[in-house]
């Protein structure tokens, strides 16, 4: 208890406790605040000379109070807080005059008035929140918000979870019930060659299972089944992703050139050992000079016509094949990628089956390869460098489904053209854009699910005198996690919308679905690295340990948004593409002359853009999807004729096409950006409409909005520019966004759940769920 001589002479000082413990208890005295407090103690008339020095004394910054004394004083203010009403405890100056009045035998009113009004004037001096102050004195608990939030969900998560499986449901329940054998137990090793060798295991295992002939036709080992495929690549994502890679590229990529590329004497010779992985092979495409240039090339295939032979040679050290997964140590054979030469004619790239080594593992004559090494992630891929010298091939192992050389030594394809041709034979092999983003899809997920189920369990501060909170009640961790897990929701679903429209391609929408698939693999692969980032910081130090497997997620995923095409050339391609399917669509119109009356229709067609709907903020305008929707569209429908406005503009100065379109590369982007957004909305409002459950209906409503919300968010700038939205609407966006996290947070763990990601897969002990 406070045993100072002054307070027992004056109990009436006892008033002056709360204030002066808060004072010291929460920081160092400014200068100011000091010069402030010493004006309204002297003008105190109710205190003498001797009891204003000794006030003052208390607020010397060189001679505070000791640990025991402060101790004391906290001490003596919660010994009277059973005494208080709930009132009193919200204020500070209401226990000083409580603390005064236990202390003394009489209070006089008067001085009680005026210690009030002086208190006041000390706190509001001092910049204290009383109500929050107080609750750091007094005993009794409090409730918040904050700390009742729970993670109880209000949708069945099985059901969420057969609408994520679909039509695939089936699969994926073999694939988790296979990795969670003990076989399928994690590795842990640094040591390069026992890592690869466990991932060629693996995935002789999967092939042991039917897996890896999946889509290859039934008579050649296969169920001729390439939605089972795709379902299979997403759901060994959840495991290493050095496995989902080298599965890929032995029964993708290997297998599936040979098969689309190929004909029937090649499928007859080469599936089913594909399939079952007694023929491990590569896809030597990516040369070390040219990168995402293939069309250049320069690795030949020169015909003999006297040995009806083609010779593989690669001219220069540039022209090695670069990165190819599957040949530093497994790979017998390749499809390799040349340019067919016949008597000194060029015919553009082709495909071919070159050998490498024999089963013993001894390199053909002729054929070098430079093993990689250690790369950032996917260590368990024995990726190499291949060089070819005159190597000799058979004219029976040329690929010959689009182009072929005859028995007179001539050159025959359906296809004149050498550049239609080859994007053709890439077409085919789009499929790969389809694996690449489910599977970095499969790893964002894992990253999610760690972070949220760890964040819904780590506590971490609180509201004075009560318990702390789980983080992920936390305004911030919730506006770093949720949008992302919306975004993974839209991201799953237009995945499933491209992969269900590349199954059912036609010649007429190949180029639509390419682009398509161009589009979203850049955006889901972004939105891959974007997210395991996002979750490695929200998970804090737990996260930069490697036990809980978000280092090896983001070192494996990152080659993601550069392999199967660099993300930023992919998007250049969607934005070409979107212009061509402009023109087309006003082929009987002048096109550039239409440009300006479409952008201008664009503004000022659109109900949008009135001035009562630019500053609209009602929560059921922004909430609502056609609002979403329209936003999307006129961005796409802008940026888009504005691109088209910019290349003619520098072609009727006389600049050549490349420079054009190098001039217009950045605005390029945005055009491919604003169409899969676009297209990703569409995609997961669709499948709000579809859904059924009216539970899982309104939870999916709130991530879809939460998406599209986003997504404005992050374009406010644009929409700024542009009109379309004042800054009062912005903001009510910002407000909106941040309340569907509030509202979405409930229900995070139960939608991650959803995943069905088993936690021997997920492989984190942070991510174990209590109980």
């Amino acid at each position: 208890m406070i045993q100072s001589i002054y307070f027992q002479k004056n109990p009436s000082l006892y008033m002056f406790v709360p204030m002066f413990y808060i004072v010291w208890a929460d920081g160092i005295l400014t200068h100011d605040e000091i010069k402030k407090v010493r004006e309204l103690v002297k003008e105190q008339d109710w205190l003498n000379p001797e009891e204003k020095d000794f006030l003052l004394s208390q607020l010397d910054p060189q001679s505070p109070p000791s640990p025991d004394e402060l101790k004391s004083w906290l001490h003596s203010i919660r010994s009277v807080s059973d005494q208080m009403t709930n009132d009193m405890k919200k204020s500070l100056v209401e226990m000083g005059i409580k603390l005064a009045e236990v202390n003394a035998q009489t209070m006089d009113q008067l001085s009680v008035e005026k210690a009030k009004t002086s208190l006041k004037e000390v706190e509001e001096a001092l910049g204290v929140i009383s109500s929050e102050a107080a609750y750091h004195l007094r005993s009794a608990q409090r409730k918040t918000t904050s700390e009742t939030q729970s993670s109880l969900g209000s949708f069945d998560m099985e059901t969420m979870a057969d609408i994520l499986d679909g039509q695939n449901k089936t699969i994926l329940e073999e694939i988790r019930n296979l990795l969670q054998e003990e076989s399928f137990d994690y590795l842990d090793t640094d040591h390069l060659s026992e890592y690869r060798e466990q991932v060629f295991k693996w995935c002789k295992r999967l092939a042991e299972e039917g897996m890896g002939a999946t889509a290859y036709p039934k008579e050649y080992g296969g169920e001729g089944d390439m939605q089972k495929y795709f379902a299979i690549m997403e759901g060994l994502s959840y495991h290493d992703l050095s496995t989902v890679i080298k599965f890929g590229v032995q029964f993708g990529l290997w297998g599936m050139s040979v098969y689309f590329l190929g004909t029937e004497k090649h499928h007859k010779k080469y599936l089913e050992k594909i399939g079952t992985l007694e023929l491990p092979g590569c896809f030597a495409m990516t040369e070390t000079g040219h990168g995402s240039n293939v069309k250049g090339l320069e690795t030949t295939a020169t015909y003999d016509h006297s040995s009806q032979e083609f010779i593989i040679h690669t001219p220069n050290e540039l022209a090695g094949k670069e990165y190819i997964g599957n040949a530093a140590l497994h790979g017998q054979k390749a499809t390799v990628f040349a340019q067919l030469v016949i008597d000194g004619t060029v015919y553009g790239v082709n495909a071919f089956v070159v050998p490498l080594r024999d089963k013993a593992g001894q390199l053909h004559p002729g054929v070098t390869i430079k093993d990689c090494g250690r790369k950032m992630g996917l260590n368990g891929v024995d990726n190499g460098r291949i060089y070819f010298d005159q190597v000799r091939i058979p004219k029976k192992d040329m690929l010959d489904r689009y182009a072929l050389v005859d028995e007179n030594g001539q050159f025959q394809s359906p296809i004149a053209s050498d550049n239609r041709r080859f994007f053709t034979m890439l077409g085919t092999l789009v499929g790969g854009r389809i694996g690449i983003p489910r599977s970095g899809l499969s790893a964002a997920k894992s990253g999610l699910t760690i972070a949220i189920r760890y964040s819904d369990q780590r506590k971490q501060f609180g509201p004075e005198n009560a318990g702390e909170v789980p983080i992920l009640n936390y305004r911030t961790h919730q506006r770093r996690l949720l949008p992302l897990l919306a975004n993974a929701y839209a991201s799953h679903f237009s995945l499933q919308y491209l992969t269900d429209r590349f199954l059912k391609r036609s010649e007429s929408d190949a180029q639509e679905i390419e682009a398509l698939a161009a589009g979203l693999k850049s955006f889901c692969t972004w939105n891959t690295t974007a997210t395991l980032q996002e979750c490695r910081e929200a998970l804090g130090g737990k996260g930069y340990l490697s036990e809980n497997r978000i280092d090896r997620l983001k070192n494996d995923t990152d080659i993601y948004t550069t392999f199967e095409g660099d993300n930023t050339v992919l998007m250049q391609l969607v934005a070409k593409s979107r212009l061509s399917e402009f023109k087309k669509e006003f082929s009987d119109i002048n096109f550039f002359g239409l440009v300006n009356y479409v952008s201008e229709q664009a503004r000022t067609s659109l109900i949008e853009m009135n001035p009562i709907t630019v500053r609209n903020t009602d929560s059921e305008h922004l909430l609502d999807f056609d609002f979403h929707l329209n936003a999307f569209q006129y961005r796409e429908r802008d940026i888009l004729t504005s691109a088209a406005r910019r290349i003619k503009k520098h072609l009727d100065a006389g600049m050549d096409s490349f420079d054009a379109f190098n001039q217009t590369q950045y605005h390029m982007l945005h055009v491919g950006f604003a169409y899969i957004e676009r297209v990703v909305l569409e995609q997961f409002q669709a499948q709000v409409e579809r859904t059924t459950d009216p539970q899982c209906k309104a939870t999916l409503t709130k991530l879809c909005q939460l998406f599209a919300l986003t997504q404005i968010e992050k374009n406010k700038g644009w929409y700024l520019e542009h009109d379309y939205m004042a800054g009062t609407k912005t903001k009510a966006i910002r407000r909106q966004v941040n309340q569907l996290c509030a509202e979405l947070r409930p229900e995070a763990v139960a939608l991650v759940d959803a995943f069905r990601i088993p936690d021997s897969c997920l492989g984190a002990p942070i991510a174990v769920k209590k109980g």
